[in-house]
């Protein structure tokens, strides 16, 4: 059973909502969702997922991927799985070998599954993406939280309708301005690398005629 499918319907819908708001893109940077908090039962595999967007296609020699680890807040992050060209998983004590890389980064999905959860599984885990040549490194969070019992279930069909509803309509909002978004950042790239290259073509220039100001 999926951890969604212990929230409340209506609040499920909400979040489902919230996340999707949260994926309207801002002008500048690549975005990684992720989900902020899941719920696992003790024993169960659990999936914590991680996409990402980005207005160029993966390359797995540049393409790169961290998941760490953060017991506390204050606490420093430990690296349990990485993506250089390939898969590495770092076999952390507390983990041994139940992670599980379960994305694709060719379709912008970096999930992994954790399986046969402990109660020490909890805390917060990183999600890191860089996609070359997007300049900056994308981050989410996630606060994974370990169940001991399932929580009961409850039902709202009006919740359903109204998020299904909804729902699409940002996709399509959203769809369209990561078009918009891409297209202007792909400009903005071309016009600094023009310009960086009239600077580089004007000192070229200076230093090739120094007899030119004696004359």
């Amino acid at each position: 059973m999926s951890p969604e499918a212990w929230l409340p319907q209506p609040t499920r819908y909400l979040a489902g909502l919230s996340l999707l708001l949260a994926l309207v893109p801002p002008a500048l940077g690549m975005e990684v969702m992720a989900p902020a908090t899941i719920n696992a039962l003790n024993g169960t595999s659990v999936k914590l997922s991680c996409t990402f967007n980005s207005c160029y296609k993966v390359e797995n020699k540049q393409f790169s991927l961290n998941w760490t680890y953060q017991e506390c807040k204050n606490c420093s992050e430990e690296l349990f799985l990485q993506f250089r060209t390939k898969i590495m998983n770092k076999q952390l004590d507390r983990f041994g070998n139940r992670v599980e890389f379960t994305g694709n980064p060719t379709k912008y999905d970096v999930s992994f599954t954790l399986n046969n959860v402990q109660l020490e599984d909890e805390g917060t885990y990183n999600c890191y993406v860089l996609n070359p040549p997007d300049r900056q490194r994308g981050h989410a969070s996630i606060s994974l939280k370990v169940l001991t019992k399932e929580p009961p279930k409850r039902d709202s069909t009006v919740a359903v309708i109204v998020g299904a509803s909804v729902g699409g309509f940002l996709a399509v909002v959203i769809l369209v301005l990561m078009v918009v978004k891409c297209v202007r950042r792909k400009k903005q790239q071309r016009l600094n690398t023009d310009d960086q290259k009239t600077e580089e073509e004007g000192k070229t220039d200076g230093e090739g005629n120094p007899d030119e100001g004696t004359k």
